[in-house]
């Protein structure tokens, strides 16, 4: 795949050897660095959260592994079954808070205030499946505007983009659904973010590159699988 041509040249040795281990974190999409159990974890606790706090409006409490303690970036996805036609997605780009915790509010938030969407209802709860994206912290794609679809793999990479205030992003899931190529990806993310879709041409766009390991339920309250893109 093309590489990601990221330049870090004022950072300190260590720093830098640090800097470019993010970068290759993002270029390969054959590393995982969270097992198929923990991923099964992770969509169960999405559901049973959502489902404990319809049920009592409590979230309950869970045995995380110790890698949930460390600070990483989700969205959980609610889509309705079978025609998975999308029910709520939201998450945290950036690593800021503790998976553990950013997770159940993902989930939370997915279901209960996604604003394209009323929240989920209890007679729902048999009719949607959960997804986990599990995410690698974004790198920004410094090169030239013309050259930023060659560094985009469909099916590896999600985007974010950002221009002042504005700020958008898409899972590397989405284009895979849609039959999207990569400059079509760039100009939906541009959208979603409301602005342009020719703004990633702009030299006051910023587009970061993130890659996601994504565990989904087959069905309601089914088998959790790896998901291929």
């Amino acid at each position: 795949m093309h590489s990601l041509k990221i330049f870090a040249p004022f950072l300190k040795n260590g720093d830098r050897v640090k800097y470019m281990q993010r970068i290759e974190s993002t270029r390969c999409n054959s590393m995982t660095q969270y097992t198929d159990s923990e991923g099964e974890f992770a969509v169960k606790v999405a559901r049973a959260t959502v489902e404990n706090y319809l049920k009592n409006r409590k979230i309950p409490d869970f045995d995380f592994p110790e890698k949930f303690e460390k600070k990483a970036g989700v969205f959980t996805t609610i889509s309705r079954y079978p025609s998975h036609e999308l029910r709520g997605c939201i998450g945290y780009p950036e690593p800021i808070l503790p998976l553990k915790d950013a997770l159940v509010q993902s989930a939370l938030s997915a279901a209960f205030h996604d604003p394209r969407f009323p929240p989920l209802s209890p007679r729902e709860l048999d009719k949607v499946v959960f997804e986990v994206s599990l995410l690698t912290p974004p790198v920004e794609l410094k090169v030239k505007k013309k050259d930023l679809p060659k560094e985009i793999k469909i099916g590896v990479h999600g985007l974010i983009v950002e221009k002042g205030f504005y700020k958008g992003l898409l899972l590397p899931q989405v284009p895979v659904e849609w039959g999207w190529d990569e400059m079509e990806f760039l100009s939906q993310t541009c959208w979603k973010a409301g602005l342009p879709p020719d703004c990633w041409l702009d030299e006051n766009t910023k587009i970061y590159a993130f890659t996601a390991e994504i565990f989904e339920e087959e069905e309601p309250h089914g088998k959790i699988r790896r998901k291929p893109l």
